[in-house]
């Protein structure tokens, strides 16, 4: 077993109790933090469903996925065209399509 490991499993030595000791009160801080939120929400229960209506919202979502999905295909354009414009892939291009209808004749 590695040492870190046995201070979680043994907590008989002061780190694992500090570590145990920790995680509890980060446990019983979200906890208390969720019963103040359900709390604040059924005091107003319009601001709450206006505020889960907004989290729940993502009408803009698909827009900006195309939005980032088109920008990527323009950048992928531009680099095959900067690719094309080189004077070694137009001979490279040129002399395979010879080639290809030198053979077929």
């Amino acid at each position: 077993m590695s040492a870190d490991l046995r201070l979680v499993v043994d907590n008989s030595d002061e780190a694992g109790r500090r570590h145990s000791s920790s995680a509890v009160g980060a446990l019983r801080r979200a906890r208390a933090d969720a019963r103040a939120r359900r709390r604040a929400m059924a005091a107003h229960p319009s601001q709450a469903r206006r505020m889960r209506s907004t989290l729940q919202d993502d009408r803009g979502a698909v827009t900006a996925e195309y939005a980032i999905v088109i920008m990527a295909a323009v950048a992928f354009a531009g680099l095959l065209v900067a690719i094309m414009r080189s004077g070694e892939v137009r001979a490279m291009l040129v002399d395979l399509v010879q080639n290809a209808l030198g053979s077929a004749g």
